[in-house]
């Protein structure tokens, strides 16, 4: 069960991670979105889109920090391993509140708007679940293993995170970590391989193409002067 835990589920998560993703580029590109329901509801979305996105922006930067930078460079940087410490149970507790709550708000929203909750989909209830079961269960470990210095996850789950991209994942490191933590870490790998059969595909688009994209002109015309324009079937050339 170790090694199926700790070196099996993180790459087969991460395989259908990137074919959900081929899958979806090649297959669903019209679906690759966030199937927004502003159109029905957009006074309680406009506040609980961007707590959540804040949250979980600075949920995701805490964890990349905590799993993927070494002691040795935070020691460099003349942190301790206290105030270390202080600033991921505070800073991380933080984040997850504003996550969590984000989310109870989107959820809460979908409830209770009866256009919105039509357009719910099973899938975006099973990407909720998990969504919410990841952040809590991180909250609950942090909290739960905090007095004194806290559970020190830089010593196995940092370094067994690190040993994934070598391909020779240290399995051993795993076995004396929490069940909190171990439990929090199945379900985030869970999450991963589910984001890209759910709406949060989203996170993967970026509007790159705008950055080199042509300018959009847009031109009026003044019946008075120019006459009403005929009409005509089909498209017309850009430069008429």
């Amino acid at each position: 069960m170790t090694v199926f835990l700790w070196g099996v589920l993180p790459y087969a998560a991460f395989a259908l991670l990137v074919a959900g993703l081929v899958w979806r580029h090649r297959y669903d590109r019209f679906g690759w979105t966030t199937r927004s329901s502003q159109v029905y509801e957009s006074k309680l979305l406009n506040i609980a889109s961007p707590v959540f996105h804040y949250g979980i922006l600075f949920v995701l930067v805490g964890h990349l920090v905590g799993l993927f930078v070494p002691e040795s460079w935070t020691d460099a940087l003349g942190v301790s391993e206290h105030a270390y410490h202080l600033l991921s149970l505070y800073g991380g507790t933080a984040a997850g509140v504003l996550a969590v709550a984000g989310i109870l708000m989107l959820i809460y929203r979908r409830r209770t708007n009866a256009p919105v909750f039509r357009a719910t989909t099973a899938n975006d209830k099973v990407m909720y679940v998990f969504l919410l079961a990841a952040i809590v269960l991180g909250m609950v470990a942090k909290l739960a293993h905090s007095s004194g210095t806290g559970y020190d996850y830089r010593h196995t789950i940092a370094p067994w995170s690190r040993s994934l991209f070598t391909l020779q994942p240290k399995t051993e490191l795993m076995v004396g970590v929490p069940v909190l933590y171990q439990v929090h870490a199945v379900v985030g790998m869970l999450l991963i391989a589910l984001v890209p059969y759910t709406r949060l595909v989203h996170m993967f688009s970026a509007p790159v193409q705008y950055l080199t994209r042509p300018y959009v002109v847009y031109r009026s015309r003044d019946p008075r002067q120019l006459g009403p324009r005929p009409d005509r079937r089909g498209w017309e050339r850009a430069g008429s």
